[in-house]
């Protein structure tokens, strides 16, 4: 019972809609902000939350948080459209910006986007090849810097690995932490936001390159003229300590413009992955 209790209150948090500040008397401007679930659905609202109800007071629209129980359900929600403005990892940025035609026009400031690959603290390993044939743990196949980058690192060294998938990037660092999987696949910033409990547990064996980070994006529905008013919103934030603490959750140290342009660097890997949720045969 207590687990079907506690799948209930998940699947609730990630499926309702989290209303951050009204926009106007007649609450007429309002857009869904879809957030790719690297973390629990309760820990990403608990960061999200705080911030999108700021950038929606000073934007002057109502912001709805959403987020998905995994990372295939978010992408199946990007196919569909179903997200005015999501913020997106760089490989679905290049899929979901050819169709359903979602725009980038902004990303974390001052940023590259780093993949990591973590073992438990007092692991003996201490280089990749030492994970030949072991269990390593992704978010999820399309997961770009946490799945898609270490893979090709392995990949490319010739280490042959067995990939398990845990849906959320947390998942990955609880399953390391404990023993589970000998090693994991995250990024930094999700790192530094963990619980110190469980991030004093791990330790980074090996780093990739660098590359643009996630985008935040909208979908071609979205009024141009409500849109500049988020990014406004959203660029302000790090300019005082009100929106800078907000942030400090996120481990952003702001948000700047972005522009479609700015993710060529991943199209050009030619990345060809399956998104979304398996069809049913």
């Amino acid at each position: 019972m207590p687990l079907d209790i506690t799948r209930f209150i998940f699947t609730l948090i990630s499926s309702l809609v989290f209303f951050c500040q009204p926009a106007s008397a007649d609450g007429s401007s309002e857009l869904t902000v879809g957030i790719v679930p690297q973390q629990s659905a309760t820990a990403l609202a608990a960061a999200w939350i705080p911030m999108l109800s700021e950038a929606a007071k000073r934007a002057g629209v109502k912001l709805a948080f959403r987020t998905a129980g995994d990372i295939p359900t978010f992408e199946q929600r990007l196919k569909n459209g179903e997200y005015d403005i999501a913020y997106m990892n760089p490989y679905h940025y290049t899929v979901f910006s050819k169709a359903p035609g979602y725009r980038a026009f902004a990303r974390e400031k001052g940023r590259k986007l780093v993949g990591i690959v973590v073992v438990a603290k007092d692991s003996p390993l201490h280089d990749l090849a030492e994970l030949n044939g072991k269990a390593v743990v992704f978010p999820a196949p399309a997961a770009f810097a946490a799945s898609i980058l270490p893979r090709a690192e392995f990949d490319q060294k010739n280490i042959p690995i067995q990939a398990k998938y845990v849906n959320s990037h947390d998942s990955v660092y609880r399953g390391v932490a404990q023993g589970t999987f000998a090693a994991g696949g995250g990024i930094k910033r999700t790192l530094e936001a963990l619980d110190p409990a469980i991030s004093s547990r791990l330790r980074i064996l090996a780093s990739t390159p660098a590359y643009v980070p996630h985008a935040f994006a909208a979908h071609p529905r979205v009024d141009k003229a409500l849109l500049d008013k988020v990014s406004a919103a959203f660029f302000s934030l790090n300019g005082d300590e009100t929106g800078r603490q907000l942030l400090e959750p996120l481990s952003f140290k702001g948000i700047e413009a972005g522009q479609d342009k700015d993710w060529d660097e991943i199209r050009r890997l030619k990345i060809n992955l399956p998104t979304g949720l398996p069809s049913n045969p």
